[in-house]
């Protein structure tokens, strides 16, 4: 179940819409240039998949979407959790990488998620969105537009990331540390259990 909770962005003490309807989310997003789709899931692709899997599961979809926008570079990434030491300091330090507020001025930031989850927060105008992204959701950033990523402290995902840019993924921090006064991942999963009982 997909969540989007909007705040103003001078913290998280009012909450101004929380929703996990699908249209209310893309309705909500669209004013921001967001593009919030959802697509069907292929049953198709293992649990732990290979980025050539992935993609051939789902080559219709992409190709479809390279095609309609011009996308040049087209991968597959993710992390699943593991018990070894390794896979937990690459999981913070993955985590930590996406943690403050950034833009792309070259890119937007286009993400499918095959499997798992992970929240998007926008900083358009003087709103913050956090929408908690899960299995079959695509989310469009337009390039200049202020967020950042949050995979949780247990990270667990699998996405597609379409670029226009071949240099793939390149950010541009602004600074601000706005990204500390608001619900982590692990808060939001925790909320939207709440909303799901």
């Amino acid at each position: 179940m997909t969540l989007l909770i909007t705040w103003s962005d001078a913290g998280p003490d009012t909450v101004v819409r929380r929703t996990v309807e699908p249209g209310e989310i893309a309705a909500a997003l669209a004013p921001a240039g967001v593009r919030y789709e959802q697509w069907a899931l292929r049953a198709d692709v293992p649990e732990d998949p290979d980025p050539a899997a992935v993609l051939n599961a789902y080559r219709d979809d992409v190709d479809g979407l390279a095609d309609a926008e011009g996308f040049a570079t087209i991968d597959v990434v993710g992390l699943r959790p593991r018990k070894d030491l390794g896979w937990r300091l690459t999981a913070k330090a993955e985590r930590r990488k996406f943690l403050s507020e950034h833009t792309h001025d070259d890119d937007d930031e286009v993400r499918f998620f095959v499997a798992g989850a992970g929240a998007f927060y926008l900083h358009v105008g003087s709103e913050v969105h956090a929408v908690l992204c899960e299995a079959g959701d695509l989310l469009w950033v337009p390039r200049g537009t202020k967020h950042w990523f949050d995979m949780g402290a247990a990270p667990s995902y699998t996405v597609i990331r379409f670029f226009h840019d071949e240099d793939g993924w390149v950010g541009n921090f602004t600074g601000s540390d706005i990204a500390l006064k608001f619900p982590d991942f692990d808060a939001l999963a925790a909320d939207r259990l709440t909303m799901a009982q």
